[in-house]
């Protein structure tokens, strides 16, 4: 049980690293330029990633690496850079609030984990905790904005489980490193023949571009990745509800908001979905057995 304790703490680096991108991105990064945004957070990180873990691809993991890059970097970070620029930052933290429940319902058929009720539970109540968090009402909601958030949503949730279906075998570190440095490779000819050279970039945009690249993606996606691997879908997906949290705990402190009473109230709602995810007990050996052999069944389909 304390080894799941700390897979769950090492899991919640991702999403609190990620609750300020949407800020950083709307007010940092240049507006026009999303194929550059996306590509310049996923390469520069692929390439760190690389020169700490110094390993190529193998075998099937040559043609892996350039479907996940594709699924979880190239497209996502795409979708995600347009939803951070067309909607609030409120609106986008709340579609994304869905994942959980996407990535329960897609780990059923592809890596044997059927949701569980508590897992469910959490979603829902994380859910309603995010929109009294997040909905006043005053947000402007673009439809482009919310189809691109939406987009993000299902192509990590599935990108996301696929990774995890892949895993056994693989280092973390280097599997994300591969598919951050795939995903970065297919982003920069498209980004120079659609949007040109690259954005000038001020002081706070390099630095903009190194929380996103480096803390936000390269740090981050190598604890999720870490925590899908050891942890139930539903358990991180429901952990992924710290994301908005960060991003209302940061205008707190930053821009000094007040926390209301209404965001109170949908912080301690969120903070019981999240509770609800956490594992059960290891189980009998014969039960634990009887899992791995469901699950290679499926893997090998």
């Amino acid at each position: 049980m304390e080894a799941n304790v700390r897979w769950v703490a090492l899991t919640a680096v991702a999403p609190v690293a990620w609750g300020a991108t949407y800020f950083v991105t709307h007010e940092f990064l240049p507006a026009d330029r999303p194929l550059w945004g996306a590509a310049l957070r996923a390469l520069p990180a692929g390439l760190v990633l690389l020169a700490l873990c110094r390993r190529r691809p193998h075998g099937a993991w040559w043609w892996r690496s350039a479907v996940l890059g594709l699924l979880n970097m190239s497209v996502f970070f795409v979708l995600v850079y347009a939803a951070s620029q067309l909607l609030p930052t409120s609106v986008a933290s709340t579609v994304m609030a869905l994942s959980p429940l996407t990535m329960m319902l897609i780990a059923w058929p592809l890596v044997a984990e059927r949701p569980r009720g508590t897992h469910l539970a959490g979603a829902a109540i994380g859910l309603v905790g995010v929109c009294l968090m997040l909905l006043t009402g005053a947000e402007a909601a673009s439809v482009p904005g919310v189809l691109a958030s939406a987009a993000a949503l299902l192509v990590s949730s599935f990108g996301h489980i696929l990774a995890k279906r892949w895993s056994t075998g693989t280092d973390v570190l280097a599997s994300t490193a591969w598919q951050l440095t795939a995903g970065g490779l297919f982003l920069l000819p498209v980004a120079a023949a659609v949007e040109g050279p690259p954005p000038a970039a001020s002081t706070p945009t390099l630095l903009a571009f190194a929380y996103v690249s480096l803390i936000a993606t390269a740090l981050a996606f190598v604890a999720w990745f870490t925590g899908l691997r050891h942890l139930p879908a539903g358990t991180v997906g429901l952990i992924g509800l710290l994301n908005p949290v960060t991003g209302v705990l940061l205008g707190t402190a930053i821009a000094g908001e007040a926390l209301t009473v209404r965001q109170l109230a949908g912080l301690t709602l969120v903070l019981s979905g999240v509770t609800l995810s956490r594992p059960r007990r290891a189980p009998h050996r014969r039960e634990e057995g009887d899992a791995r052999r469901r699950r290679e069944r499926v893997l090998g389909q």
